[in-house]
């Protein structure tokens, strides 16, 4: 079984939010795969263009909504998946976005709850949530699955 850590970081705003984002990128390895997970508006794509800065994308990173993934040249091939769209997990299957294409590069999946049981074992799932009594904050509630993913926030998220 893969070790497991998890915790939390709050983010004051969306330029917290992609600097949080870049941290990630800056320290992605091969490999490395970010499940986000949050309501519309939560920050998932801000954090995503946070990931593509820090991995050294010059072009312009949007929400793939109705195409279900870009993918972006940077230090590594960045996989920008959005799975808002899809009836179930299978239809990712499909669509081919979810391959052994993206183990050299940086997989990012928003709406990765819609993918549950088909998103590869090991993982950081980010979750964000945006506090009632403070709407342009975040909490960034965080699980890294395997040793990569949590030497990957330990770096990224400040995780002991």
């Amino acid at each position: 079984m893969p070790v497991i850590t998890a915790g939390l970081r709050v983010s004051l705003g969306p330029d917290e939010t992609h600097e949080i984002g870049h941290r990630l990128g800056a320290a992605a390895a091969p490999g490395s795969v970010l499940a986000l997970v949050g309501p519309l508006g939560a920050g998932k794509t801000q954090l995503t263009k946070g990931v593509a800065a820090g991995l050294g994308v010059t072009g312009i990173v949007n929400s793939p909504t109705f195409i279900l993934m870009n993918e972006h040249l940077g230090r590594l091939r960045l996989y920008h998946i959005d799975a808002y769209r899809l009836g179930d997990p299978q239809e990712a299957l499909a669509a081919g976005l979810l391959d052994e294409r993206q183990a050299g590069g940086v997989t990012v999946v928003e709406w990765a709850d819609r993918l549950t049981g088909w998103l590869p074992m090991e993982r950081l799932e980010i979750r964000l949530e945006t506090p009632a009594d403070a709407p342009m904050q975040r909490v960034l509630h965080w699980t890294a699955i395997g040793d990569a993913h949590e030497l990957l926030a330990a770096q990224a998220l400040g995780a002991s």
